[in-house]
């Protein structure tokens, strides 16, 4: 480990989001690792190559890359893209409100809604596999025509073709389960970095010290998520094939257990997870025995069954098991929605909740949306594959020689109800910007006023330039009304599942309502575009992935979103990515605790980072808090986290961070930044008045008779150029140990 004699003081600087390299982290050009290992490690400017840039005399620079942890491996950072309805249905129980969640109702609600996408992902390879294939395509000569891979399933009688293809879903799930588990290694392993009492409450809180180890329940949730999956496969399998060599009543008997085996992880999913690892083993062991079992059974007894040919329509039992989990949702959601409203109507808070309070049902249905749009896509893309291009539907369907290949009227309504979200989306979004901007721009002609009140003409054009920019810098508080918006579309959306429960798709709707068929047929027309939308989104998502994988510079664009979607531990969907907090905190507060030993430690974080810090600062024993402070910087921690997770980061947790390091804590924000913004408004009780410093942005609007430019604005990078950051180093610096 490099440590330059005389610097017992140390400035550690902690990255914000895209994995940004050491090297421009330090601001300099030559690095070298002094802790960690590839995956996240701490680096310093080579001995004898200078300082880092924006240095502090007398104070070592060091700096803490995470960015690897999700941009760091292309395979892993590409199939992420698969996992991000799972991302989603984890994310929304962290936007609860604040206050005591009585009874875990809304944890119960959330892992509820996070088991039927695991049911919607087999359902969809379901429907590709014993549906569309096995079923629908391969009994018609016009369908596996020139498919030799296809046409020696039809020698097959019809129940041991679909157990055949039952290997399809299996292999899938398997898929899912593996990813989520060899991401996870270089995560995880981290134990608590102090030993602090966990909290009694059900409501865990940053300052528990396994907050953030979640293998324990991630293992035990993974586990019953996989026999959700194949219990769903088993129900499945055996609606579609007739009773065969077992005979009727063992045919019905073994559906009872498939149900009863389905059943069993709903009310796993219901219950708490065991607190003691050996009861956990015995519970999951008795489970999967009985999952291998009845899975083996119900193989069997398909691949037993009277040779009855594939008759037309859908697989027997597939349409209402995708209207039931769509029904379940929309419940679900509604309940949800229910249950937050009244959580956040008891919660004390010291200011307006960002989006009424729902974030939770919000985000809830974005991962409920965007799981049908991934089925509704998979299905049809298929299916339209299948049938040489022709899209069917009940007003328009296939010649007989072709098949139906017609997939369940629930999607048809999610594509429906998918396209209309987007317009939908687009118009109040075009809307609240347009009512939002004079507002914004009186606002930033305030600001500019002050800061630049005497601006020759010649700087006229500046002025307007620095005015947009921090118009457009107060976009982010305006989106409120278009996520609550997506909410209700999204509900609606889910409401139209009442259709598919009697046997009426959309254009059949508008057959019955038009009378003449012409309303029936632009309705279809509507509905396959809305088809072709939500399959161009999500194609765009896989090339991004694709682009992951062959392309660095891609994969930190997309590790933005893993940045800000796993900075949470997976207690409610096991399949999401990994959470990187789990070995950021833990890490940091042991090198912290280890660099404080010769010395006072600022943690500098910049965005992100800033969050990571304060986390981190929240798991520090009292005895290093002594020797440690704060600096931030284009942080996110009021404007975004305190608003979005004020169960988690509301101002009472500000307050108890701050009054731990003894209020060694500066601020550094701007006007022009879209990101960052004060820690705490002005007035806030019990807050000393120095900890926001703003920054003017630009410096200046004239030419500095040294340059050939303006100064530039800046926005949310860089801040250690400042002289602003080097006084507030060397105060915390002074002030600390």
């Amino acid at each position: 480990m490099d440590e330059t004699p005389g610097r017992d003081a140390v400035e550690l600087r902690v990255h914000g989001i895209s994995g940004v390299t050491a090297e421009r982290i330090l601001d300099h050009p030559i690095v070298t690792r002094v802790a960690g290992n590839t995956h996240a490690g701490f680096f310093r400017p080579r001995p004898g190559s200078g300082t880092a840039g924006g240095a502090t005399d007398g104070v070592a620079v060091e700096a803490y890359r995470w960015g690897s942890l999700t941009a760091g491996a292309a395979v892993r950072t590409a199939s992420m893209l698969l996992l991000l309805p799972f991302m989603l249905s984890n994310l929304a129980i962290w936007l609860r409100p604040a206050g005591h969640d009585r009874w875990g109702l809304l944890g119960l609600l959330c892992r509820l809604l996070a088991g039927t996408l695991t049911a919607t992902f087999v359902l969809a390879a379901v429907g590709v596999t014993l549906d569309l294939v096995g079923w629908q395509c391969v009994p018609y000569p016009g369908c596996r025509a020139s498919r030799p891979y296809l046409a020696w399933l039809h020698s097959l009688p019809a129940g041991p073709r679909l157990a055949l293809l039952s290997i399809v879903p299996l292999l899938a799930l398997w898929v899912v389960w593996a990813i989520g588990t060899r991401s996870a290694r270089a995560f995880e392993g981290f134990g608590p970095s102090a030993a602090q009492p966990r909290s009694d409450d059900r409501d865990q809180s940053l300052t528990d010290a396994g907050f953030w180890q979640d293998a324990h329940v991630t293992g035990w949730l993974r586990q019953v998520h996989v026999v959700l999956g194949i219990g769903t496969l088993n129900v499945a399998l055996l609606a579609g094939v007739a009773p065969g060599g077992i005979g009727a009543t063992g045919h019905v008997a073994l559906f009872v257990i498939a149900v009863g085996l389905l059943g069993a992880g709903v009310v796993l999913l219901a219950l708490p997870g065991p607190t003691s690892p050996v009861r956990a083993r015995r519970i999951l062991r008795t489970l999967w025995a009985t999952t291998v079992v009845a899975t083996v059974l119900c193989l069997g007894s398909a691949t037993l069954a009277d040779a009855t040919p594939s008759g037309s329509g859908k697989l027997p039992g597939y349409e209402g098991a995708a209207a039931g989990v769509v029904a379940t949702q929309g419940a679900l959601l509604v309940v949800l929605t229910v249950v937050t409203y009244t959580r956040q109507r008891a919660a004390e808070g010291d200011e307006r909740p960002v989006l009424r309070g729902l974030g939770t049902p919000i985000m809830a249905a974005a991962a409920v949306s965007v799981g049908a749009a991934f089925t509704a896509t998979l299905v049809y893309r298929v299916a339209d594959a299948l049938d040489h291009g022709d899209i069917p539907d009940p007003i328009r369907p296939n010649p007989p020689i072709v098949g139906p290949l017609d997939p369940p009227v629930a999607y048809w309504w999610a594509a429906l109800a998918g396209l209309s979200a987007l317009l939908i989306g687009a118009a109040v979004t075009l809307v609240t910007l347009l009512l939002s901007r004079r507002r914004r721009r009186r606002l930033a002609a305030r600001i500019v006023e002050r800061d630049y009140p005497d601006v020759p003409a010649a700087d006229a054009h500046r002025l307007r330039l620095v005015r947009e920019t921090i118009a457009r810098s107060r976009v982010t508080e305006e989106l409120g009304p278009v996520l609550l918006a997506f909410l209700v579309i999204a509900s609606l959306g889910l409401a139209t599942v009442a259709f598919d429960v009697i046997g009426i798709g959309p254009t059949q709707l508008a057959d019955r309502l038009g009378g003449d068929g012409g309303a029936a047929v632009v309705l279809a027309y509507v509905t396959d575009a809305g088809v072709w939308v939500i399959s161009l989104l999500v194609i765009c998502l896989l090339i991004l992935g694709f682009r992951a994988y062959r392309s660095a510079q891609t994969r930190r664009v997309v590790a933005v979103l893993w940045d800000l979607g796993t900075f949470w531990p997976r207690t409610v969907h096991p399949f999401a990515p990994p959470c990187y907090a789990a070995r950021a905190v833990p890490e940091l507060a042991r090198r912290v605790t280890g660099l404080t030993a010769r010395g006072p430690v600022v943690i500098s974080g910049h965005s992100q980072g800033s969050v990571l810090a304060a986390a981190t600062i929240l798991h520090l024993p009292p005895a290093v808090l002594t020797r440690v402070s704060l600096l931030t910087y284009g942080s996110p921690l009021r404007r975004t986290y305190a608003r979005l997770y004020p169960a988690y980061f509301g101002p009472r947790t500000l307050h108890d961070l701050g009054g731990r390091i003894g209020w060694r804590w500066r601020n550094l924000w701007r006007d022009t930044d879209p990101i960052g913004g004060p820690i705490f408004p002005p007035g806030s009780h019990g807050t000393p008045p120095d900890v926001d410093i703003r920054l003017r942005d630009p410096r200046s609007l004239t030419i500095d008779p040294a340059d050939t430019v303006p100064p530039p604005i800046e926005g949310h990078w860089p801040y250690h150029t400042q002289a602003a950051y080097q006084l507030a180093i060397r105060e915390l610096t002074d002030r600390s140990g």
